[in-house]
């Protein structure tokens, strides 16, 4: 396992789009990916996440960011999620306080199902990041803390920091994956790969039309952790935290990174496409 995650970081080191670059998002959007940072397309991200203990959904996911940078030791999957167009009236509603108090309920019951199929069960600590979303610019983000059940509350756990980008024929997800002792730092990467996001034309939230488009059967407020689950069913829940528990970066980067950042610094510079270094 460990031979074969060494290796799956090598060849995403490899297949990866360094910044400063413009990366498409199928034929959506466009991430102008800042210097210092690397984008590792679907195949070799894939097999990164399998590596590393993660489970990948095939049909939505898009690829790795990661930094080329030594000690930043997290990373954000990118997902595009085409169910339509989100409503977002809920998002004038909604009360902080209650979304937690669902998403821990919704937490219990899908506790027995975690511990039928072998994943640990979780407990919900409160919000990193209370909800919160931009109706100018359609996006929406939170993050809250989480934990294996049994584990000490002091104890360093992984988080993820959830964005999200609404478009016309759905939404886009980074989801950064970091540590409880480096999200006050690292919620900041989170936040510029989402102001770096941009739709095409045609694809903008603002280009619905209700006489053709889908509309996707659920509100905003199901893109907020476990709340989906009461939309789209338990297994959703199920699936939420998986990244949190996985094998993430931090473990890879500790146990593999040294070969990979070994590799960043005496990678040639990429040619751009007019020919110049």
């Amino acid at each position: 396992m460990e031979a074969e995650a060494g290796a799956a970081w090598r060849a995403g080191a490899q297949a990866g789009t360094r910044g400063p670059a413009d990366v498409p998002l199928v034929d959506q959007a466009v991430l102008d990916l800042p210097a210092d940072y690397l984008f590792i397309p679907k195949a070799e991200a894939t097999r990164i996440m399998r590596a590393t203990g993660n489970i990948v959904d095939d049909q939505n996911f898009l690829g790795l960011v990661v930094s080329t940078k030594p000690g930043e030791n997290w990373f954000v999957v990118a997902r595009f999620i085409k169910e339509g167009y989100i409503q977002d009236g809920d998002a004038k509603e909604w009360n902080a306080d209650d979304l937690l108090q669902q998403l821990r309920d919704g937490t219990e019951a899908a506790n027995r199902e975690r511990a039928r199929r072998g994943f640990p069960e979780l407990e919900i600590l409160g919000w990193v990041e209370k909800p919160a979303y931009d109706s100018d610019d359609h996006r929406l983000v939170w993050s809250m803390l989480a934990k294996v059940r049994g584990e000490p509350d002091s104890a360093v756990k992984s988080i993820n920091y959830n964005t999200y980008a609404l478009g016309r024929d759905g939404y886009l997800s980074l989801n950064l994956v970091t540590a409880s002792n480096r999200i006050d730092s690292d919620k900041a990467v989170a936040r510029k790969l989402l102001t770096a996001l941009s739709y095409n034309s045609g694809k903008r939230y603002e280009d619905f039309n209700s006489t053709t488009d889908h509309i996707a059967e659920y509100g905003l407020a199901a893109l907020i952790g476990g709340v989906v689950a009461k939309k789209l069913g338990l297994f959703a829940l199920i699936g939420v935290f998986l990244l949190k528990f996985a094998k993430v970066i931090g473990v890879a980067v500790l146990a593999f990174g040294g070969a990979v950042w070994r590799f960043f610094r005496h990678k040639p510079k990429l040619a751009q496409p007019d020919g110049s270094a």
